[in-house]
């Protein structure tokens, strides 16, 4: 993505709040989902799709909401701090075991730890609150405890400012050496061993950023709802992580949060003007973007530019040699 347009795509996000009033929690989920999204993408970039990335999400967010519970809110710094260290430990553990297989494998052995995960949940009312899930108290930001208006603005921003972080750190690592390894596992894994480049270490380093991501994507949804429940760690948000990646292009940073804005905006109003086929317009924009725009909305602008931008190229060419 081009600086320019990134940091357009920056100062847009942030006066959103001021342009579209009381549009603060929107975004915020959003961000927190392509904050999830983005370590669906890292993963991707090796060719493996996880179908369980829910589990990290809701470890952070549950985390989140024991340091509240036990600790009268917490800090929102700190409470983020713990959710992206835990998902990233359990990352590690589960890591070492699923980095061992690919494809297919890998997606579902990721899909059963999180179900089991969500069975845990589920069964351990006394301590998760089962189904009815936990309340999050609101957390005190840099030691200053805030009503839920100025709260929201806070969070929205402290959002944003994770989510370009996070682009630019995984930008820079997908551009190093050990993100070049990463994709090789995807090309051509057999070559990179011949290298004496062991391919399940890269792959669990690069599982364990992309848990992170989850992780810290999980925190700040749970302090933005104020709940949550064991549907975090349910199939069906790991399958909206991946959809979401699809809808906005998983072979680019931005695309993780494209796809979430597009998502949440298409979700928040499809649900409020049909709420009987909601599930059907998010389908049917699925199948529009996989049939016309397979590479996602970020690979489609690339695509409309470069189409826009070969005629020129070769007028000026063709003036060129007429001028010769």
């Amino acid at each position: 993505m081009k600086p320019a347009l990134f940091l357009a795509g920056i100062l847009l996000c942030a006066i959103a709040p001021w342009i579209i009033p009381n549009s603060q929690v929107l975004l915020t989920i959003a961000l927190s989902k392509g904050l999830a999204v983005l370590g669906v993408i890292v993963l991707l970039q090796a060719g493996q799709v996880s179908f369980g990335h829910a589990l990290f999400y809701a470890i952070a967010a549950y985390g989140t909401a024991f340091l509240g519970k036990y600790f009268g809110g917490g800090e929102l710094f700190l409470a983020m701090a713990i959710g992206t260290i835990s998902a990233a430990l359990a990352g590690l553990l589960v890591g070492l075991f699923v980095v061992r297989y690919r494809h297919i494998f890998f997606g579902m052995l990721n899909l059963s730890v999180s179900m089991i995960f969500f069975s845990i949940l589920e069964k351990f009312y006394f301590i998760t609150g089962g189904s009815d899930g936990l309340r999050v108290e609101r957390p005190s930001v840099l030691g200053i405890a805030m009503e839920r208006g100025p709260f929201e603005v806070v969070l929205f921003y402290v959002a944003l400012v994770c989510a370009v972080l996070a682009m630019i750190l995984i930008h820079r690592f997908l551009s190093s050496p050990l993100g070049n390894h990463l994709r090789a596992i995807k090309s051509n894994e057999v070559r990179l061993e011949y290298l004496g480049v062991s391919p399940r270490l890269v792959l669990l380093k690069g599982y364990i950023v992309s848990a992170a991501l989850c992780g810290l994507g999980g925190s700040l949804m749970a302090v933005t709802l104020g709940v949550v429940t064991p549907e975090y760690a349910w199939w069906v948000r790991s399958g909206e992580f991946v959809f979401i990646a699809i809808l906005g292009g998983s072979g680019s940073v931005g695309g993780a949060f494209v796809g979430a804005l597009v998502y949440e905006g298409v979700r928040t109003y499809a649900s409020a003007f049909a709420a009987d086929v909601w599930q059907l317009i998010l389908g049917g924009v699925l199948l529009v973007v996989i049939l016309f725009a397979p590479k996602g909305l970020i690979g489609f602008i690339k695509q409309r530019k470069a189409s826009n931008l070969r005629p020129r190229s070769s007028k000026s060419a063709a003036g060129e040699a007429l001028s010769k």
